[in-house]
């Protein structure tokens, strides 16, 4: 018998029907977030001083709209907006359009060296929905820069019986080791070859559920790629995949994030599902939590957020899952809450020079298709007991990568590497050669000036051999052969909030 193939469901916010009851709608929202919470624990949560039996449950809990992947129609060329874009014009957000979206550059209160700066020193806010790289090659001034393609975020649940299963076929990471409300940076991974279809951040939120994290400047061909995974297993209908559109996602970065998360939480009367007040330093980098969140405007309307404690700037921070029609007004009230001395919006120029000094690739750019993850230096990420068991997507490739040829291995050719440059900065595409100037050994993949640093800083991938600390290289910059030196990641110490040591890169 044929297998099925795979559909996946998109939840869509405005077909998203409440009960006119607090309750109600709050015990809606919790479902959609805890699909595999025993009822009983989400009515306490959403009725704590309420009897369970007054609860009335809405007739129609959500509608969904499933569609196959085949049958997306033609690409909508339409400038779009995302659920912030009245926040960002209201706070001068100096728009660019890229991508299929207009999205601020910067703010007109700072310029991108300084948003970079605050955000180091103080805090700031990120619409997560788009990231991209810059192109200063053609221009010094920051607000004209080219915008490349978009890596937006698409939210994923995947559930079942053979959530896991799938998981642990299609990325190196151990899914089975991943403890609830836990997180982990991991990769999708072509068969055969262990190329990276995409990098992802995998949350396990209970013993069938995950909730992923991919880039939506992939998202056809990762839709393409999960439901094909999906088909191919011996039970295809024992896993339940969703696309949460239009749930806001956005970060929280720099050493006063927790501060003011914590007081803006308490100050909406957030709680957890057993009705424990927030404690946020209590939850460390790559751990989660759920909370159940009065809305900042109405005494009536709660919801649950989901806080996860990282970021893509090497800052402690935070990610903060949003209900479709919360993000704006939970966007703004964090904002107010905080006051503009503490808290600054900040564009996405600043957190692609953020995440570079941070040592962050950026698919497209840092990783492809073509690329394995001991290439692009993320061996880190593929645990032990997957090292010795494999059976995930190329490990034949992968296994024989990560040992070195004295030991029976291949080693890989080539490694992911930073640079310091002199002179101009190096962009992307830019050649890596020897010393001599005359052998060319790499390709520059991302470049920038380091706000922090004061210097030109690049990610590039060399031939394995010309990738330790120290070595000298020649880089070609708009015809001229600049100093290099390769130069351990990250550039400037990341400073997540950890349990213990190993939980993070860097």
């Amino acid at each position: 018998m044929n297998k099925p193939s795979a559909i996946y469901r998109v939840l869509h916010p405005a077909r998203t029907q409440l009960a006119p009851s607090r309750s109600s709608r709050c015990f809606n929202n919790l479902r959609h977030a805890f699909p595999s919470a025993p009822s009983s624990q989400l009515a306490t949560a959403a009725c704590a001083s309420q009897s369970i039996q007054s609860l009335t449950l809405p007739s129609q809990r959500r509608q969904l709209l499933q569609r196959r992947h085949a049958s997306t129609g033609a690409v909508d060329n339409t400038i779009k907006h995302t659920g912030l874009y009245d926040l960002h014009i209201k706070h001068g957000g100096k728009m660019v359009p890229f991508g299929g979206f207009s999205m601020p550059v910067q703010y007109s209160d700072l310029g991108v060296g300084e948003s970079h700066a605050w955000t180091r020193e103080k805090a700031s806010l990120f619409d997560v929905g788009h990231m991209y790289v810059l192109d200063q090659s053609q221009t010094t001034d920051e607000t004209e820069r080219i915008a490349k393609p978009p890596m937006t975020r698409v939210q994923h649940r995947l559930s079942g019986p053979a959530a896991s299963l799938l998981l642990e076929k299609i990325t190196p990471s151990s899914i089975t080791a991943l403890p609830n409300y836990h997180s982990t940076l991991s990769c999708l991974l072509h068969p055969s070859t262990g190329g990276i279809v995409d990098d992802t951040v995998i949350t396990r939120l209970g013993p069938d559920t995950f909730y992923l994290v991919t880039n939506a400047a992939c998202r056809e061909k990762d839709a393409a790629y999960i439901e094909e995974q999906i088909a191919a297993l011996d039970h295809p209908s024992h896993i339940d995949w969703q696309v949460l559109d239009g749930w806001g996602l956005i970060a929280l970065q720099g050493p006063l994030s927790e501060p003011i998360l914590q007081d803006a939480l308490r100050a909406i009367k957030a709680t957890d599902l057993e009705g424990s007040e927030v404690d946020l330093h209590r939850i460390y980098f790559g751990q989660c939590k759920h909370y159940i969140v009065d809305h900042p405007s109405s005494s009536t309307d709660s919801a649950p957020i989901m806080v996860t404690r990282g970021g893509y700037t090497g800052e402690d921070g935070f990610e903060i899952s949003i209900p479709p029609d919360w993000t704006r007004t939970f966007t703004q009230f964090l904002l107010d809450n905080a006051g503009p001395e503490k808290l600054r919006l900040a564009g996405l120029g600043a957190r692609d020079s953020l995440r570079l000094e941070a040592g962050m690739c950026l698919y497209g750019h840092d990783l492809n298709d073509d690329t394995t993850p001991v290439e692009a230096g993320l061996s880190w990420i593929i645990h032990k007991d997957r090292r010795t068991g494999g059976g995930f997507h190329g490990d034949g490739v992968i296994l024989r990568q990560l040992r070195p040829v004295k030991d029976g291995g291949t080693g890989p050719s080539r490694r992911r590497i930073g640079l310091i440059v002199e002179g101009a900065p190096a962009r992307e595409g830019a050649k890596i050669m020897a010393t001599n100037g005359e052998e060319e050994i790499g390709q520059v993949t991302s470049g920038c000036p380091s706000p922090t640093l004061g210097k030109n800083i690049a990610m590039g991938y060399v031939k394995n051999g010309m990738h330790k600390a120290g070595t000298k290289v020649s880089v070609s910059v708009r015809g001229k052969k600049r100093k290099g030196v390769v130069t351990k990641m990250p550039f400037v110490a990341s400073k997540y909030w950890k349990q213990a040591a190993g939980t993070a890169p860097g």
